[in-house]
């Protein structure tokens, strides 16, 4: 008998600036009931359309840095040293338990202390077809300065330097086929050995005499080498 564990899976997507990270992920909750994503705290101000508990639990400077006492975090860290993200302990440990897949957007620093704690997390980083396609996006937003334009465009560059330290890469040059790709990982990482907690065969003895019973072997041997 086959029996896999209860435990669900910790997945982190990672990717770089305009990469459409977000896109995928939405398409991929869509398609998939048994993910949950998770929403992390972070102390930037919320932004128009943001929803409170829905992008992320707003909380001021302070109470992050209580937390951050209080050890409430699997990961943390402070982005374009301005604002803090950080992902909630208790309730991505809470999800996993219940048997439910948990989906983490975080950044490369972020994915990276939470593969120290947790070795079996899934990591996989989203690409854009081209760093031409990533300078398009950066200037078509038209939401920033040059010198941020700069700045986002030397961040993308390193963190695809830190390619080599995810299990998956996937090229987002088209939503529905990047989810499909990201769907056919998590299928396999499901299959994976490690993650069956039994195999076995129940009355192994039994089931083997009532093969026997069933089969005429011409009161032969059955398992007899010429």
């Amino acid at each position: 008998m086959l029996k896999q564990k209860k435990q669900g899976s910790l997945i982190i997507i990672s990717g770089t600036t305009c990469a459409g990270k977000g896109t995928v992920i939405e398409e991929l909750m869509k398609r998939n009931d048994n993910l949950s994503l998770s929403v992390s705290y972070t102390s930037r101000g919320m932004r128009k359309g943001e929803k409170n508990g829905i992008d992320y639990y707003f909380v001021s400077k302070q109470e992050f840095e209580e937390k951050i006492e209080h050890d409430e975090f699997l990961e943390y860290a402070m982005v374009h040293q301005s604002n803090y993200y950080g992902t909630p302990k208790k309730e991505v440990k809470e999800l996993l338990e219940s048997g439910k897949d948990v989906l983490l957007e975080i950044e490369v620093q972020g994915a990276q202390q939470i593969k120290e704690k947790f070795p079996e997390t899934i990591l996989i980083f989203i690409m854009a077809p081209s760093m031409e396609d990533v300078k398009k996006r950066i200037v078509s937003r038209g939401q920033e300065t040059k010198e941020q334009i700069i700045k986002r465009f030397q961040t993308a560059y390193q963190e695809i330097n830190e390619i080599p330290k995810y299990n998956y890469v996937v090229v987002n040059d088209e939503v529905h086929a990047a989810v499909s790709k990201i769907e056919a990982i998590l299928v396999s990482e499901k299959c994976r050995v490690d993650r069956i907690e039994e195999i076995a065969v129940e009355n192994q003895e039994e089931f083997i005499h009532e093969f026997l019973m069933d089969q005429d072997f011409d009161n032969s041997n059955p398992f007899e080498i010429d």
